[in-house]
């Protein structure tokens, strides 16, 4: 993990332990939830039945190696 990012947790750490307003604390909690949250009833119909699709694929074996993928997409890479 890049140390500046490990710096900056261990600081909202502490800064977090020093905290007394709740209103902070309650935003925070939120945003955690938020954060977390399963992502699947946010996403449009289209996008489910293309995930959908593609476990199916999996599923069956019908998958391409990564190189003919790249080479399909390169362009956009």
């Amino acid at each position: 993990m890049n140390s500046q990012i490990l710096n900056e947790k261990l600081e909202l750490i502490q800064w977090l332990s020093t905290l007394e307003d709740t209103s902070i604390i309650k935003k925070l909690i939120q945003f955690r939830k938020e954060e977390t949250k399963d992502w699947w009833n946010s996403i449009s119909d289209e996008e489910k039945k293309s995930i959908e699709k593609g476990i199916a694929e999996a599923d069956e074996n019908d998958v391409k190696p990564h190189s003919e993928a790249r080479k399909l997409y390169e362009k956009w890479l």
